[in-house]
C-alpha cells in the first residue's frame, strides 16, 4: 500500500454536488496509468468541504472503480465522533487504508494530537497514515511526536511535509527518522516540488497531487527514483518547476483544479464554494505552461 506513487485526484464539485461521473473518470485514468495506490478525499479531494454522507459515497465510488488498486481516504474532521464515523464508513467501503490529519479550529497541543491518534487507532482494522499537512492544519509535527505516534496500533505510514532541499541533508533526515521507527512504518513525501528530493532520499512513497491528474508523468519520476536514476528524476522535476512555482504561490488545489478545467477533464467550476480555481493572468500563465509541457504530461 505505502510504496511507489500514491495519486491524489480531485473530487469535482459542480452545482453544489459531487460530480460523480467525472470523479469516476479521474479514477479510471489512474487505473489505466497503473498507479500504485489512490489517495481519494485528500486535501486535493476537498474532503473538509464535503458532508459525511458525501465522503462515504466518494469512498465507495473510489473503491468500486479502482480495479483492485489500493485506495486510501482521509478521515480528518473536527469532532472525533465524525472521525470514527468516517473511519467506519471507509472500512465498510473496502478501503485499504485511511489517512488522518489533526484538523482543529483551535490549534491543538502535541499532547492533544497524540491523544487523537491514540483514540482513533483503537477503532481501525486497516492501516493508518499520519497526515502531516501544516499548510492547512496549522499544526507542525515534531520528529519526536511522529515517532511516538508511529508506535500506536494501525499506524503504518508517515506523510512528511518538510525535508531539506539539499539531497545529502534530506537523506540524513530520512535515515535518522527511519532508524527510530518500527520496521513496518513507511515514510512518504508530499509537497510535489520536493518529491524529487524525497524520493532520491529513499522515501518509500510519493503522496502526489500532480499524480492525480497526470499520473504517467508522476510515475516516470517515481520509477526513475526506484531505479536510482537521479538524473532523470531531477530533469523531470525541473521541467515541472513552472507548475511547482504556481503551487507555492496559489496552492496546489487551485492550480490543479484550473489545469483540469483547462484540459476539459472536469466541468468548471469544479471546486466547492467559495473556493475558486485560478483566474485571470495566473490562469493564462498556467495554460501556457500546460501547452509547453504537453509532450510531458
Amino acid at each position: 500500500m505505502f510504496t511507489g506513487l500514491s495519486a491524489f485526484p480531485l473530487t469535482p464539485v459542480y452545482d453544489n454536488k459531487v460530480d460523480e461521473k467525472t470523479f469516476i473518470s479521474l479514477i479510471e485514468n489512474l487505473v489505466e496509468a497503473g498507479v500504485d495506490s489512490i489517495g481519494a478525499l485528500g486535501s486535493t479531494g476537498s474532503y473538509a468541504y464535503l458532508t459525511l454522507s458525501e465522503r462515504a459515497r466518494v469512498a465507495r465510488l473510489a473503491v468500486e472503480h479502482a480495479n483492485s488498486i489500493p485506495v486510501m481516504v482521509s478521515i480528518g474532521a473536527l469532532r472525533v465522533t465524525d472521525i470514527l464515523s468516517l473511519a467506519e464508513n471507509a472500512q465498510h467501503a473496502g478501503v485499504s487504508a485511511v489517512m488522518l490529519a489533526p484538523v482543529s479550529y483551535q490549534r491543538p497541543t502535541p499532547d492533544e494530537v497524540y491523544s487523537l491518534y491514540e483514540e482513533v487507532s483503537r477503532h481501525l482494522s486497516v492501516p493508518l497514515c499520519v497526515y502531516d499537512n501544516p499548510a492547512t492544519t496549522g499544526f507542525e509535527f515534531s520528529d519526536e511526536l511522529l515517532i511516538n505516534i508511529a508506535s500506536l496500533p494501525s499506524v503504518s505510514s508517515l506523510k512528511l511535509a518538510r525535508l531539506p532541499q539539499e539531497l545529502s541533508l534530506a537523506t540524513q533526515q530520512v535515515n535518522a527518522l527511519r532508524s527510530r521507527l518500527p520496521d513496518h512504518v513507511s515514510l512518504g513525501i508530499s509537497g510535489d516540488w520536493q518529491a524529487a528530493t524525497g524520493l532520491c532520499a529513499e522515501c518509500d512513497v510519493w503522496f502526489s497531487v500532480i499524480g492525480g491528474l497526470f499520473p504517467r508523468t508522476a510515475l516516470a519520476i517515481t520509477h526513475a527514483a526506484k531505479n536510482n536514476d537521479t538524473k532523470t528524476v531531477q530533469m523531470l522535476s525541473a521541467a515541472l518547476e513552472p507548475v511547482w512555482r504556481l503551487f507555492k504561490t496559489y496552492g496546489s488545489l487551485r492550480v490543479t483544479a484550473a489545469a483540469a478545467e483547462l484540459l476539459g477533464k472536469v466541468t468548471a467550476p469544479c471546486l466547492p464554494f467559495p473556493l475558486k480555481s485560478l483566474s485571470g493572468q495566473p490562469r493564462d500563465q498556467l495554460g501556457a505552461i500546460l501547452e509547453d509541457l504537453k509532450n510531458l504530461i
